[in-house]
């Protein structure tokens, strides 16, 4: 544990890492038991003035030092992250690049100025509004991208003035211990920034203590739903990032080449565990057999494989379970009546870990569990629309609301249908979303924003300070 600004042991389960790739354990660890979780959130309890306190400056130089140090231990955090989540080191590099370096360099850049003081007129004299610190905020992370949430979240929050206690997911174990080591050469003085590694025990003996005033979560319903039962009663902030069946509209002056470019991974990265996936493709009745075969051939040019292996695109899924999640949903897919075109099984020669071929469905109903439900493994739907007002309807016929995309030819009627369609966030000719601004989802897919200069906003509390007439007249 990182705990206070210093390492120490440890006093819960120990807990094996098995790498998904081999099935064989990797190293031992230890989880933090109930009092070491507890003393986590003492530390930063601890330090909850201080921090609040210092400059914005200096809390902006402290969060550019960790990404100093963790940007000289990148190669590093590819490899223990595909070896103990089975994500490819060309995926881990990719959203390093180009998500959690713009999602931290963005928050630094924009920080001082959006937390600057206000100063306005009224009625009753001036007025100054003040952005100040929510207090002490747990920040959960999922292991799909541990790195790339510290900065979309976690910095935020150390920018807007919070002591952070992360709670990393135990398939994130190893690589949490190299940016937690970058934290404590950052600099933070103890207790602004503590890491601990756990299960739903740990989590929910962090987002019940009443000294934490805000829990960010990015996860799941039923953690989701845990974390809202738990802060309900003390009126603690909530912050969530939730899952998404998101669609992607293939318009018919769309160009193919260009968008296959974007569709390709965006519906099968890290083997369909990302939240923001093109899950849903959606296309005319003209074009549909065009791009269900522009689609297979795609799939079945990925590579899968040793996710250590550079030239690998698709690893294993993270657990055994996740396999048999995605079984129940293949089998349940074809027993609703969908056509399978590629994949649906585990891949030949790899009887050892827990790789699955990428899978393309077509002809489903739209009441179905693969439309509706979101997988979180590498398989996908092909739906039919009729015109450009049924895609949107279709896009829209989901509880989630996470991401989208739409493929044009017409940029700006591209950006008109992204305005119907109900996400966080929706990509004209490209897989989004940009991690320098924004991002977050509506509907079930959660609420609240991180990541961007704004995304600092929701770890604040806004005071008005009203500035009456001093004895002399003056303001």
């Amino acid at each position: 544990m990182f705990v206070g600004g210093a390492w120490w042991r440890a006093s819960g389960a120990i807990h094996t890492v098995v790498s998904p790739a081999t099935e064989q354990p990797i190293a031992a660890t230890r989880h933090p038991s109930i009092a070491d979780t507890l003393a986590a959130v003492e530390a930063a309890d601890n330090a909850r003035d201080v921090w609040a306190a210092a400059p914005v400056s200096e809390r902006v130089a402290a969060c550019a030092r960790w990404l100093d140090a963790v940007d000289a231990r990148a190669a590093d955090l590819d490899v223990l992250w595909a070896v103990e989540a089975g994500m490819p080191v060309r995926h881990g590099r990719a959203l390093y690049r180009f998500a959690a370096v713009p999602a931290w360099q963005s928050a630094l850049a924009g920080a001082e100025e959006i937390l600057a003081d206000q100063r306005r007129s009224s009625e009753l004299g001036a007025v100054l509004l003040r952005r100040e610190s929510v207090g002490v905020v747990v920040a959960i992370l999922p292991y799909n991208g541990p790195v790339v949430t510290v900065a979309s979240k976690v910095i935020p929050a150390l920018l807007a003035g919070c002591p952070v206690v992360i709670k990393a997911a135990p398939e994130s174990q190893l690589t949490m211990t190299i940016v937690a080591e970058c934290a404590r050469l950052a600099g933070f003085p103890p207790g602004v920034v503590s890491v601990v590694c756990g299960g739903v025990d740990v989590g929910q003996t962090l987002t019940r203590d009443p000294r934490v005033d805000m829990v960010s979560l990015t996860g799941g319903h039923v953690a989701a739903q845990d974390v809202l039962a738990a802060t309900r009663e003390r009126y603690a902030r909530v912050q969530l990032e939730l899952g998404g069946k998101s669609p992607a509209i293939i318009l018919d002056d769309a160009p193919l080449d260009t968008a296959m470019r974007s569709l390709i991974p965006g519906a099968t990265n890290a083997a369909g565990q990302v939240c923001a996936l093109l899950s849903r493709i959606l296309v005319s009745r003209r074009r549909h057999d065009e791009v269900i075969e522009r689609l297979r051939v795609g799939f079945e040019r990925l590579r899968i494989g040793d996710p250590l292996d550079p030239a690998t695109h698709i690893g294993p899924l993270v657990n055994a379970a996740a396999v048999r999640r995605t079984e129940g949903v293949v089998a349940q897919a074809l027993a609703d009546g969908a056509e399978l075109i590629t994949g649906g099984t585990r891949p030949e020669g790899l009887d050892v870990g827990h790789y699955y071929r990428p899978t393309l469905f077509t002809g489903i109903p739209e009441d179905a569990q693969l439309i509706r439900r979101e997988v979180f493994g590498p398989a996908t739907a092909v739906q039919v629309y009729d015109d450009v007002a049924d895609a949107v309807r279709l896009a829209n016929a989901t509880e989630f609301g996470l991401s989208g995309a739409v493929f044009t030819a017409n940029t700006d009627n591209g950006i008109e249908i992204a305005t119907r369609i109900r996400a966080g966030s929706v990509a004209v000719n490209a897989f989004g979303p940009t991690m320098s601004a924004p991002f977050g989802g509506v509907k079930a897919s959660g609420w609240g924003r991180e990541a961007g200069p704004e995304g600092i906003l929701g770890f604040t509390e806004l005071k008005q300070i009203l500035i009456g007439q001093t004895p002399n007249g003056t303001a």
